[in-house]
């Protein structure tokens, strides 16, 4: 299907639902959201991508491979931030902790932001899996 109108409109859109995912993301520590909102938006975006453009443009973009790496890469810090977190919080041990900042500072969280991105990317690429399993059957 080729329709130019969905494409055009589609790439003015597409940016502006990422970086609404972005800002939730960010600013989950602070508001109501964080990584599971923000990568579900993320996760839609990717999905009006692949529904807007063939299957063989989106695969260029958004391989497999590239796409089990950061959702791998992310699982790998989030696991090893949290329990960097719990031994070092859980066991009372005075070792190097992130600096919490001033309350209202987008660094003010400690470990919550890193955590919140982390989470953000395995969200929004299982949601995009989920999508191409239950729409092609494949990823």
């Amino acid at each position: 299907m080729h329709n130019t109108i969905l494409k055009e409109i589609s790439k003015i859109i597409i940016p502006f639902i990422q970086i609404f995912g972005l800002y939730v993301i960010f600013h989950g520590h602070l508001s109501p959201g964080g990584g599971f909102a923000g990568g579900t938006i993320l996760g839609t975006s990717l999905i009006l991508y692949r529904m807007v453009y063939e299957r063989e443009r989106t695969r260029e973009k958004l391989s497999y491979k590239k796409l089990m790496t950061c959702m791998c890469g992310a699982l790998i810090i989030y696991g090893i931030l949290k329990g960097y977190s719990f031994i070092t919080g859980g066991s009372h041990i005075d070792l190097p902790q992130l600096p919490l900042g001033k309350p209202g500072n987008i660094l003010s969280g400690g470990y919550l932001l890193p955590l919140n991105m982390a989470v953000g990317i395995i969200v929004s690429v299982t949601v995009y899996f989920f999508f191409s399993l239950f729409y092609e059957g494949e990823i």
